[in-house]
């Protein structure tokens, strides 16, 4: 059983569609649209293409796909933490551990003839996308930009050699208002600081995206595996979710009108994807999108993607007060489902420790695996 690269059209159709027959019938499986797998794939339209490359791997068992998988050299990663890492991603596979071995046999080869050393994943294609393989809490659907796999996975990784290199943490937090005492708090926080703490402006979308950029760069700048955007990709990233956006949901803290810290809380489209069925038009009509668009009515759970304070002043209390008021906002918003906060990593904790002491529950696990090659 041997792996074959994808080049043709027809294949990279084959390639996308295989999840959508793998996971019919789990109700934990959010189908997404395929417009935006074909964007991500696309090396016209995908800014990661600009310096990065990845090859695109299927099995066939019985003459019908049975796995896929991408490897993915990323050159500023390599760069920005002096390794020479290679990566995998976009793996899907039946319970089969041949299908398996022949994927990750491809992927390594793929990785070995750019000379690199280690191969880390799932990372769909670099560590500011989807990335992790869910290992525990498999009871619930994702939450937005999160990923999805069933529980066997880990297995197959596993059979193969795969190791931890570390797990990534997501948290959970009802509905319910924030403790009143930790109101006062944020608020001396604020006059301490001389804080400005503000909603998103839509109306200068542009420019809010580039400062919440640079909060994003020097909040998370040493930690693991992270890898600056370009502007490219920034400014990408925020044209998908703009969207989705619910500009009530994102705050930023201003010093003189300079941005300092950001928490940035988006609806959990989620929710409603399962209504559009992977398509927003079908047989050149918008049904996908009008049942979208009624689904999106009932959505009442958040995720936070986004929630740093800039490095100088990082432990001065500005993160609670960005919380806070994300938090008034989501109850305030309706959103009585609660949010979703993280991914944190593992062994981040000032953080961990902050989320539990503000009644937040560890609720799914999500690994990155790690290889030799």
């Amino acid at each position: 059983m041997t792996a074959e690269p994808v080049r043709t059209r027809r294949r990279l159709g084959q390639f996308i569609e295989f999840p959508y027959r793998l996971h019919r019938g789990d109700p934990r499986f959010v189908p997404p649209l395929r417009g935006d797998c074909r964007r991500l794939l696309d090396r016209r339209r995908n800014p990661f293409f600009a310096y990065g490359e990845a090859g695109l791997f299927t099995v066939r068992r019985n003459g019908r796909v049975a796995g896929r998988i991408a490897a993915v050299h990323n050159p500023r990663h390599n760069q920005a933490h002096q390794a020479r890492d290679g990566f995998f991603g976009q793996f899907e596979c039946l319970d089969d551990h041949a299908v398996a071995r022949a994927l990750l046999d491809a992927a390594t080869g793929w990785l070995r003839e750019r000379g690199l050393d280690t191969m880390l994943g799932p990372v769909n294609f670099t560590t500011n996308d989807e990335c992790g393989l869910l290992v525990d809490g498999f009871d619930a659907p994702p939450r937005v930009m999160m990923p999805y796999n069933p529980a066997y996975y880990p297995a197959l990784l596993e059979g193969y050699g795969l190791t931890k290199a570390k797990d990534l943490w997501a948290w959970e937090r009802g509905g319910h208002p924030l403790d009143d005492r930790l109101l006062r708090i944020t608020e001396r926080i604020r006059l301490r600081h001389r804080l400005t703490v503000r909603q998103l402006d839509m109306n200068d979308f542009d420019g809010e995206t580039a400062r919440i950029k640079r909060v994003y760069d020097s909040a998370w700048q040493h930690n693991w595996g992270f890898t600056p955007m370009t502007d490219a990709e920034f400014a990408d990233l925020a044209s998908r979710v703009r969207e989705i956006v619910d500009p009530r949901l994102i705050h930023l803290a201003e010093v003189d009108g300079e941005p300092v810290g950001v928490v940035v809380v988006l609806p959990d489209i989620n929710q409603a994807l399962p209504a559009a069925r992977g398509r927003l038009c079908r047989f050149g009509l918008p049904i996908g999108l009008a049942r979208l668009a009624l689904a999106a009515r009932r959505i009442d759970r958040t995720r936070g993607i986004l929630w740093g304070v800039v490095r100088r002043l990082q432990g001065c209390g500005i993160e609670t007060l960005l919380f806070a008021r994300a938090y008034e906002a989501i109850v305030a918003g309706g959103y009585h489902g609660g949010m979703e906060l993280g991914w944190t990593l593992e062994d981040n904790q000032a953080v961990n420790r902050y989320l539990a002491a503000v009644d937040c529950v560890r609720s799914k696990t999500y690994r990155i695996y790690r290889y030799e090659l």
